[in-house]
């Protein structure tokens, strides 16, 4: 759960930006209580959808991509594969 996650941090004039797996109405209160803004788009069945700021959304997939990025990176600098037919 967000919440869990987000208890000791002070959130406060932030936006979380956030999967559709986080988009509950829990969740939602849960940020606008703690004077957060969120960015979490709404599942494609939701019966009352809310607005999303698809713009900044997409930042969160360039920062997911950055760190795969570097989680291959570390598989090959670590020599995790250390067979010589792989290299």
């Amino acid at each position: 759960m967000l919440k869990t996650a987000l208890e000791p941090l002070n959130i406060e004039g932030s936006t979380v930006l956030a999967d559709k797996d986080y988009g509950s109405r829990e969740n939602r209160d849960y940020l606008t209580d703690r004077e957060a803004d969120y960015c979490i788009p709404p599942k494609s069945n939701a019966k009352e959808p809310w607005e999303c700021d698809y713009h900044h959304y997409r930042e969160r997939h360039l920062v997911e991509c950055f760190f795969m990025k570097t989680k291959d990176d570390r598989r090959i600098a670590m020599r995790f594969e250390k067979l010589a037919r792989r290299y």
